[in-house]
């Protein structure tokens, strides 16, 4: 018997606690009656494994399972989990959506889908149902109402397998993405660093610019200055040397 390994990823671990929180107790279920005469087949870990394909198996098979309408359900939730290597908990667990107090409408729904695909008119149901008027009309309702429920079965089954597919896909990607996000926040990337480098080089520049442009207006100021203390100091020279005039 093969035991396939599977690599627990961070983002799969919400999944696998939600579906963990509601699944019945694995010993229950190897000792049910109903599933005790699978035997050494119900010890396989693969059937009791939480990933994503064992679980999208399961709620397929189960809801499946669920819409026939047979006796021993979870006998056949089992036999067909068993083979596709389904989440064996999720599987028998979910043909409890059909009991006592939903089976009328869902009977009722899988009867009128299969009148219409049979192209058959609906039977009005009478003020007060009794068994005989039930075992006087399974001659004509068996048929619809079978193939009704199998269609159902079919179309819900495919429908809880691929919504489940995408959901832990979508729940995976999603905190990937968070943890991506997180990471490229406390370590900048070698994009922003340039960007960063880019930034104060600009900057820098013109602030190199702006010390330069001062500097010269200083420089023109202290020229300015010198050439003014030159040009009165030569006027002052030129009137000490004229002669003085005498009174």
């Amino acid at each position: 018997m093969r035991a396939y390994c599977t690599v627990q990823r961070p983002g799969a671990a919400m999944p696998r606690r939600l579906f963990k929180r509601y699944l019945p107790d694995p010993t229950s279920i190897r000792e049910h009656k109903s599933l005790r005469f699978f035997g050494r087949l119900l010890h396989d870990p693969n059937l009791w494994h939480l990933n994503r394909h064992s679980v999208s198996r399961a709620m397929g098979i189960g809801l499946f399972a669920a819409l026939i309408p047979i006796p021993m359900q979870m006998l056949l939730a089992a036999a067909l989990a068993i083979p596709a290597r389904g989440n064996l908990p999720i599987a028998v667990s979910l043909v409890w959506l059909t009991n006592p107090l939903t089976m009328p409408p869902v009977f009722f729904v899988t009867y009128m889908t299969g009148a219409w695909l049979l192209q058959l008119p609906p039977r009005r149901l009478p003020e007060d149902i009794t068994v005989e008027w039930v075992t006087g009309q399974l001659a004509t309702l068996w048929q619809p109402f079978l193939l009704g429920s199998v269609a159902c079965a079919i179309v819900l089954g495919l429908l809880g397998y691929c919504s489940t597919l995408l959901y832990w896909r979508w729940w995976v990607g999603r905190q990937w993405r968070r943890r991506s996000h997180r990471a490229s926040g406390a370590h900048p990337t070698s994009a922003d660093q340039q960007a960063h480098a880019h930034h104060v080089q600009h900057h820098g520049g013109d602030q190199h610019e702006g010390d330069g442009r001062a500097d010269a207006d200083v420089r023109n100021a202290e020229n300015a200055v010198a050439e003014r203390v030159d040009h009165v100091q030569h006027g002052v020279g030129q009137r000490d040397g004229l002669p003085e005039r005498r009174q």
